[in-house]
């Protein structure tokens, strides 16, 4: 039996595997590139705070399921393992394991955004409500 490491630890452990964005990269990844954002908020932080337009949403319970390219329950914007994936929670604590999970199902590209859906609205980056 391994020695419990605490939820502190094992963050800044799996972060390490993470090439995090900000806001203002993870707009700029949006802009130039095939990448996709998956906000995992649960839907009272999202009628509360609004969307990034063109995210896709993806409550966290199904998230493996609907971005895995070859799940049968795929979302249609789950095209290919090597896309980056850009996960967003409302502060970004929950995008980080959320994104090492689904670069265990080889979507080596999966990162998450730094601050969160709080740091894009604070970045005044575009927000709908």
């Amino acid at each position: 039996m391994s020695t419990p490491i605490g939820i502190d630890a094992l963050l800044e452990q799996e972060r390490a595997h993470l090439r995090r964005l900000t806001p203002r990269e993870a707009a700029r990844a949006l802009a130039e590139e095939d990448a996709l954002l998956v906000d995992i908020r649960y839907a009272a932080l999202r009628e509360r705070d609004g969307l990034i337009p063109g995210a896709l949403v993806v409550e966290r319970n199904e998230l493996e399921w609907r971005m895995d390219p070859q799940g049968s329950h795929r979302s249609p914007e789950a095209t290919d393992h090597d896309r980056l994936v850009i996960v967003v929670c409302n502060e970004g604590y929950a995008s980080s394991l959320a994104a090492r999970s689904l670069q265990a199902l080889g979507l080596h590209r999966a990162t998450d955004l730094i601050g969160g859906f709080q740091a894009w609205q604070a970045a005044g980056l575009p927000v709908s409500r």
